[in-house]
């Protein structure tokens, strides 16, 4: 099956203040016991510096993108997909797709970056900071491409997206980018080129709560 489904918005803010509270208390009940069980097991002068990761907007005050692909399974099934929030975390919307090939990973990276800053334009956002955890995506994009480059065709078709309206791109760690790691994965089980969510998939919901209360996770 192939096809966009577009159909409205659903506010996190709704969730309930209950189900915030249990998820606030949850991540940090978590992310603390994860951190003393590491103190307690790890020698102190040669393990390195824990450092701790969380979703955030890098003090941009403006429409924030995260985006993913993802290669999965047994054959190799490929994906990408992105989640778009204000600067605070609430949900605006989240897409995913499948591609039929090729089974490359840095292809999905790029066009989850191409069909996340495509759909920020559609919806008509003038700002906007987009986040992939591909640090070769973002290098590619940012740096000067051989036009030789198998995918210099996408490549330049994102920065002409990037520069049409105020967009940025900017790497962010894995740990970070859980919602839209969700999406890439939930594409690549699915056979539509591209789907534009009208309701969050019920599992996304924690995601984006414990990302809104700015929860912590180590950085492995």
């Amino acid at each position: 099956m192939r096809g966009i489904i577009f159909d409205g918005v659903f506010d996190v803010a709704g969730a309930g203040k209950m189900e915030r509270e249990v998820y606030r208390l949850s991540s940090a009940i978590n992310s603390t016991a994860e951190i003393i069980r590491r103190c307690l097991h790890n020698d102190a002068s040669t393990s390195p510096p824990t450092r701790l990761v969380r979703w955030n907007n890098d003090n941009h005050v403006c429409t924030i993108l995260n985006v993913d692909g993802s290669c999965i399974g047994d054959p190799i099934r490929t994906g990408f997909g992105g989640v778009i929030r204000s600067y605070s975390g609430s949900y605006v919307t989240e897409f995913s797709g499948f591609i039929n090939s090729p089974n490359d990973i840095l292809f999905a990276e790029l066009t989850a970056i191409y069909q996340g800053l495509q759909l920020a334009v559609n919806l008509d956002f003038e700002e906007l900071v987009c986040y992939s955890d591909s640090l070769l995506a973002v290098n590619l994009i940012k740096g000067d491409t051989s036009f030789y480059h198998v995918y210099a065709v996408l490549i330049q078709n994102i920065k002409d997206l990037l520069n049409s309206r105020n967009y940025s791109i900017h790497h962010s760690l894995r740990e970070g980018n859980h919602c839209a790691d969700f999406m890439a994965k939930l594409g690549a089980t699915t056979d539509v080129d591209l789907t534009v969510y009208s309701s969050l998939p019920e599992d996304l919901l924690s995601l984006l709560l414990t990302d809104e209360m700015g929860a912590l996770f180590l950085r492995s």
